[in-house]
């Protein structure tokens, strides 16, 4: 399993083209994410719900991960990891705070 740092001037075009190529492609269709916080633990925020898409809007510094029936937003993160090892692929979401979103993939 590799895990790699994305560069913060690549997150608009990798997640573009990673939602049209991967996820409606086909290639992955549920998402599971969660917050990783000193203040309140591991909370379970969508539970494999079908997925829609990945963004990241640089002009107000937002990543968004819409599912069906939720989007969820992490306002000004400071970095994004991605883990690829062939059956699951996750995204860590560092957030401003220093709380981690881990979206997971399948």
């Amino acid at each position: 399993m590799a895990t790699r740092s994305l560069d913060r001037t690549d997150w608009n075009d990798y997640f573009d083209t990673f939602s049209k190529d991967r996820i409606e492609g086909g290639d992955v269709g549920k998402a599971h994410v969660r917050v990783l916080s000193e203040e309140n633990g591991d909370q379970v925020l969508a539970d494999w719900l079908p997925l829609h898409g990945l963004t990241y809007d640089s002009k107000d510094d937002l990543f968004e991960v819409a599912m069906e029936g939720m989007d969820h937003l992490v306002n000004n993160p400071t970095e994004i990891h991605v883990k690829d090892d062939g059956d699951l692929l996750s995204f860590e979401v560092v957030r401003k705070d220093g709380d981690r979103e881990i979206i997971e993939l399948k």
